[in-house]
């Protein structure tokens, strides 16, 4: 029996996943006013909320207290809008690729993330992304925020294009079940992703000035990030480890639970 409680709990977490889809016009709206830390304040907001909202559904069991809702469906529609068609007007307005580049670049940029997004396996069985999770919106911070070469700008967009055709696995940071077997490194990964987070914040607030410090936090967990990817890429881990077997059974059971109660 699904109570009154579950049910608006359920609906409050749908709404949160939604309101990143309002984040996102903001942001817009931002870069329509050039604006453009304004905007990279506001994708980082949308990142924050795309990182918790799950975990969010999961604790209350979100399927089970608002059965009709698609809850994956919601958030792949405000993850795509976020993720993609946000950054690529911001590439389209800002002037950090060679001119004559913007609408092609929005259209590689867009035609590759549909592509990455409509993948049966696009999240993997063991919880990661397969090929460049058009993370364009952290690109396009990188790329503001380095400010370098236009044609150097240009072909990192055409290699991350690329690299959304490639099965590489990308770690899903919110989802580690399958990381390692130790609950140590899990929680360090975690931590390591507040980490950069933060130190990205960090750099944002006091842009355009620079700090090592937060430099290097922010651009040593890209490459930790990385590495970790193409690592467990090469090297999966070959079984489901033994706690999250107890997680799986424990959901099974409730599962039953439910229908035994069923009329």
């Amino acid at each position: 029996m699904i109570t009154f409680r579950q049910q608006f709990a359920g609906w409050l977490v749908h709404a949160f996943t939604a309101s990143g889809a309002y984040v996102g016009v903001l942001a817009l709206y931002a870069i329509y006013q050039q604006k453009f830390l304004s905007a990279l304040w506001l994708m980082l907001i949308a990142i924050c909320i795309d990182s918790v909202d799950g975990l969010f559904a999961r604790m209350i069991s979100i399927k089970t207290a608002v059965p009709k809702i698609n809850g994956e469906l919601l958030d792949n529609i405000v993850d795509f809008f976020n993720y993609t068609i946000v950054p690529a007007f911001f590439l389209l307005v800002t002037q950090l690729i060679p001119e004559g580049w913007g609408l092609p670049c929005v259209m590689i940029v867009v035609l590759s993330s549909a592509y990455q997004f409509t993948q049966e396996d696009a999240k993997t069985s063991d919880h990661f992304f397969k090929g460049f999770p058009s993370y364009w919106n952290i690109a396009v911070f990188y790329l503001f925020f380095w400010q370098m070469d236009k044609i150097t700008n240009l072909w990192i967009i055409l290699l991350l294009a690329v690299l959304s055709f490639v099965p590489i696995k990308y770690v899903y940071p919110s989802r580690l079940d399958y990381l390692t077997k130790s609950s140590l490194l899990r929680i360090a990964m975690l931590v390591a992703t507040i980490g950069w987070g933060l130190a990205t914040a960090g750099l944002l607030w006091i842009y355009p000035a620079l700090n090592n410090v937060l430099v290097s936090i922010s651009m040593g967990y890209m490459i930790l990030y990385v590495g970790i990817s193409l690592y467990r890429t090469w090297i999966p881990l070959s079984h489901m480890p033994h706690w999250k077997k107890i997680t799986e059974f424990k959901k099974c059971r409730e599962k039953l639970n439910i229908l035994d109660n069923l009329p």
